[in-house]
């Protein structure tokens, strides 16, 4: 296959993907409100999960479901940048797909709600 020979390779091709995902984390928490207010709630309940009486896996699943919710609303954010690119007037499918990937949030939501009660109250 053909590749551009400005493409990086290798160890830099990792180090500048881990840059762009680092402006986008950066993006995210400086213009996205609910991804702030996300990341702070699972900051305070990483932090309230190494207080608990609980095993490293139940942890582990604990932080993953809190990760599950920010991986949503990143790719939701995506998403709405992407139609947004697209154009600014109203289309029932841009409508749709807006609507969809904040569905999407909202079931990683319950998803983390859910394993949180279980292991908690289980």
């Amino acid at each position: 296959m053909f590749e551009p020979s400005n493409k990086k390779q290798g160890f830099s091709r990792l180090v500048a993907a881990f840059a762009n995902t680092c402006k986008g984390l950066v993006w995210m928490t400086k213009n996205e409100a609910a991804f702030k207010q996300e990341l702070i709630l699972s900051f305070m309940l990483i932090v309230l999960s190494c207080y608990l009486d609980i095993s490293f896996k139940e942890q582990a699943i604990l932080i993953i479901s809190l990760l599950f919710v920010l991986f949503t609303e990143t790719l939701n954010t995506a998403i709405e940048a992407v139609v947004d690119r697209i154009g600014f007037e109203y289309h029932e499918l841009s409508g749709l797909a807006k609507d969809l990937a904040s569905a999407a949030v909202f079931i990683s939501m319950v998803i983390a709600v859910i394993v949180w009660g279980a292991i908690l109250f289980g």
